[in-house]
Parts: C-alpha cells; sequence; structure tokens
C-alpha cells in the first residue's frame, strides 16, 4: 500500500522520438580522494514503521542531496535516507556534515521521524531528502514524513545554524490526516542565494477520488498540482501552501525544484505529466519537462511552458531484465548564476530509437523562452545511462550520471554499475572528455524498492570554480552495509 501511495501515477504511454547528435569537446577532471560521508545508522534500535511483507535494510544510505555554505565552502552538509524500506521511505533522514571540505565527515539524524530524537511520534517514515544553504550560513531542510500503517503524511522543514551539526524541531508546511485522498510527495527547498533567512520549498500534493458516495468524481478521477511554501525568517515560520501549478485530472506534476537567477527570478521545474489527449510525438500526452517561473518572490508565476518530451523506457539489468529505479521521471535544472542561462538534464530514449535510457540537456539564454533541441549529454556506449545531476561553476556545466557500460554480455550474477563526470564551457552544450568518479560496484547489492535502488536522485553542487558530488555507491555482496553516501570535489 505505501508503494502505491508513494508513487507515480500510471497514466502513461511512452512515445519514441527521433535521434539526436552527440556532443564533445571538453577535456578529463580532477578528483578529490573518494570519502565516505555515512556511518553506522544511528536508527538500528527503532523498531517502528514495520508493515507485513516490508523489508528493511538496515545501515542501507540512499538518495543523497548535498549542499555547499556560500560564505565558507569547507561547510558542506549532505542528506540521504537512512535504512530504507522496500515499499517506501526509510527509517529516517540524515545529515552529514563537514567542516574541512569533505576531507572527513560527522552525522546526525534529523528531527523528521519518531526514530530521530526530537522527530514527530505521529510519522516512523520519511523520504525525499534535500538541503540547501543560504547566504548567512543557514540550511534549509525538508522532508516527507508519513506513517508504515496508516494514511497521515506531511512536508516537514527544519533548520541548522551550525553546519548541520543540530537541526531545529521541525515545521509543518502541510498535513494530511486519516484519509487515502491524499498524499504529498518529492518536495525540495532551494535557499535564496541573494537574501538571507529566506528560503522557497515545492512539492506535488496527488489528489485521489473522494470516498464520499456523494462526491461527483469518477473512479478514474485523479490530480497532483505544485505546492509552494516560502520562509521569510530562517525557518520559523513558513506561508501557507498555494498551488502554483494547477493541474487537471488525470494530470499531475513531479520533482519539482526551483532554481533562482541573478535577477531574482525564481524558476520551478518539474516533470508534467499528462494522462489525457491524442497520443502522438508532437502531442504532449504522457511526460513532459516543463517549468514556470515567478519574478515577484513566489507571489505569482507564469503558466506551465513544456519544454521537450521525457521520452523514458525505464531502466533494467541488460542481460536479466531485472529492475532498476532510477531518476527516470525526475528532470534536474541548474542556472549560472552570472549570466541567468538555464540548463536541465533528464533521461531520455529519444537517441537510440526508444531502446535504453540516457541523458539528455538543454539550455535557454532567454530566460526559458526558447530552449535549443535536446542533445545527448553521456557519451554513447550502447548501454543505459541515468540518474544525472548538473551544476554550473567556474565557467563551466558539470553533469554526473551512472551507467552499464563495465557490464559484460553472460553476466547474470552481478550488475557493474560506474559513476562519471562531464563538462562543457557555459555557453554551449560542448559536453565531453568524460572523467570516471569511481566504480564499477554491484548494483545488485542495493536495497530492492521497485527494483535495486539508490536514488531518485543525487547530490551535486558548485564550490567555487569545481563541483562537490554528494552520490550513493553499494558495498558488493555486503549485505550488512549495502551501500554508502560518497564524497568528492571534482574539479574540471
Amino acid at each position: 500500500m505505501i508503494a502505491r501511495r508513494l508513487r507515480r501515477a500510471a497514466l502513461l504511454t511512452m512515445l519514441p522520438a527521433a535521434l539526436m547528435l552527440n556532443m564533445s569537446g571538453a577535456s578529463a577532471a580532477t578528483l578529490k580522494p573518494l570519502a565516505v560521508a555515512s556511518g553506522a545508522s544511528p536508527f538500528a534500535a527503532c523498531t517502528l514503521g514495520s508493515v507485513p511483507g516490508a523489508v528493511i535494510y538496515p545501515n542501507a544510505e540512499v538518495e543523497p542531496w548535498v549542499a555547499v555554505d556560500p560564505a565558507n565552502s569547507n561547510k558542506i552538509i549532505g542528506v540521504w535516507q537512512q535504512d530504507r524500506w522496500s515499499d517506501g521511505g526509510a527509517r529516517g533522514l540524515v545529515s552529514g556534515y563537514s567542516t574541512n571540505g569533505g576531507t572527513t565527515w560527522n552525522e546526525v539524524a534529523q528531527p523528521f521521524s519518531a526514530c530521530a530524537a526530537g522527530g514527530p511520534s505521529r510519522y516512523d517514515r520519511a523520504s525525499d531528502p534535500w538541503v540547501s544553504i543560504g547566504p548567512d550560513g543557514t540550511a534549509y531542510s525538508v522532508s516527507i514524513s508519513f506513517q508504515g500503517v496508516g494514511y497521515d503524511n506531511a512536508v516537514l522543514a527544519s533548520t541548522s545554524h551550525d553546519g548541520g551539526a543540530t537541526w531545529t524541531a521541525p515545521k509543518t508546511l502541510i498535513e494530511d490526516l486519516g484519509s487515502p485522498q491524499f498524499f504529498n510527495d518529492k518536495e525540495s527547498v532551494t535557499a535564496d542565494p541573494l537574501i538571507r533567512g529566506t528560503a522557497y520549498a515545492v512539492w506535488d500534493r496527488l489528489v485521489s477520488p473522494t470516498d464520499n458516495p456523494r462526491a461527483t468524481a469518477h473512479a478514474a478521477a485523479f490530480t497532483g498540482p505544485t505546492l509552494f511554501s516560502k520562509t521569510t525568517d530562517s525557518g520559523a515560520t513558513w506561508s501557507s501552501p498555494t498551488v502554483i501549478v494547477p493541474t487537471g485530472n488525470k494530470q499531475q506534476t513531479i520533482g519539482n525544484q526551483i532554481v533562482i537567477g541573478p535577477d531574482r527570478t525564481l524558476y520551478n521545474f518539474f516533470d508534467l505529466i499528462l494522462g489525457t489527449g491524442k497520443n502522438g510525438v508532437d502531442k504532449l500526452h504522457g511526460l513532459n519537462v516543463a517549468y514556470t517561473k515567478s519574478t515577484d518572490g513566489g507571489s505569482s508565476w507564469t503558466g506551465q511552458q513544456v519544454i521537450a518530451k521525457l521520452n523514458t523506457v525505464g531502466v533494467t539489468d541488460p542481460n536479466t531484465g531485472a529492475s532498476v529505479r532510477t531518476g527516470d521521471i525526475i528532470p534536474e535544472p541548474a542556472v549560472d548564476p552570472a549570466t541567468g542561462q538555464l540548463y536541465v538534464v533528464w533521461q531520455d530514449s529519444r537517441f537510440n530509437g526508444g531502446h535504453y535510457e540516457e541523458v539528455a540537456i538543454s539550455t535557454s539564454t532567454d530566460g526559458g523562452a526558447t530552449w535549443s533541441a535536446p542533445v545527448r549529454a553521456n557519451t554513447p556506449k550502447g548501454v543505459p545511462a541515468f540518474t544525472p545531476s548538473i551544476r554550473v561553476a567556474g565557467g563551466k556545466v558539470g553533469v554526473t550520471y551512472y551507467d552499464f557500460r563495465n557490464l559484460t554480455v553472460g553476466n547474470t550474477s552481478t550488475l557493474p554499475t560506474d559513476y562519471w563526470f562531464t563538462s562543457s564551457p557555459v555557453g554551449t552544450l560542448a559536453l565531453g572528455g568524460e572523467t570516471h568518479v569511481y566504480g564499477p560496484f554491484d548494483m545488485m547489492t542495493a536495497p530492492e524498492a521497485g527494483g535495486f535502488f539508490v536514488g531518485d536522485y543525487v547530490g551535486l553542487a558548485s564550490v567555487g570554480s569545481s563541483f562537490a558530488s554528494l552520490s550513493i555507491r553499494a558495498n558488493d555482496a555486503n549485505t550488512s552495509n549495502r551501500t554508502d553516501a560518497v564524497f568528492t570535489v571534482i574539479a574540471p
């Protein structure tokens, strides 16, 4: 039941699209030695959240995000799910923090679940960790918190004023109690880089038909608009949620994420899922990379604009067909803080006739009015490339992703997976000269959560003219410690 409530609506028909040309050009980057950011689970003694048939993966970390203090690049905070459940969420969320640029790490449980000290007793699971740091060093973190058994769920927010070592008691941005009709999903938070004490949270709120027999909604009714909340006092209070992307019947958004341009324009990127309308390459039915923007701090927003179709076919083990759960429907945006040029990456099968996932990238130089045709960001190897992240730092656009290039034909006992970085000078899409970050590791060791799972997203942040990367690596065949969060700094 958790999986049904948490994950996307099955509305879609995937459509192949035209082949595009590859990019090339940049040289390889240099890497700071890898550091393991995660440690032993602080939730080892917690017995909450159990559901018949659900499997818990102790010491397993998944789905990281990372932020660097803009005033002190030695201070870095990462967050991740800790002790993943097979049917949704984790025992709680953890904050890893470093005061020496990521060389060494400490960690602390965040107060987003009942397994954590100071966490809400109502919620025994948490998911979708996110963190962002403002210009005054205030760190903002958010969670989807919910029940393993029951329908109660909420978006919670907490702040840290000491680099992630301690977190305030959580504030409730929204809470839905006692009804299967509502579920809040895939939240994110973005600190305003120009205004102290200000941050913006967005998420989708899934709305199913009401159980009221007098309701006019028919059985197929479903929607999932984007909600928005804002703080201007460093997280002490948050505004009442407002809908900024309305959706109709059989429509929803997911993966909402705000980036902020140097002119203070807020851009919210998301996957616009349309389950109504005619099929066809030139139609919007299905998955779409989209955005909306605000020029008044979130008080009003433009209508949604579609950038491109999102032609995902999902990821499977090429040899066994086993499912791998990835960021297949989650677009990742970035903005050049100097020029305001926008970028977005996502998984797409358009470059190979709809057979497997690769990484698509598009850019806009006019505030999102027009976008370049999607081109391939990964080096083609005839194998899936997935879960990309993107940032702009020091005049470079950097992209990370996983792929299966080291899997040999006939190998059905392991799933070798590697992590890569590629970059391009800003203003171009001449990505190339990829750098091997680490691997191969065996994806089969990762937790099973609708497929082998290391996260719907991974962390990438700018740190000066380099890139701070926090991602998940599986520990081959180690079932007592299946995954770790690993950190490095990448200098193109």
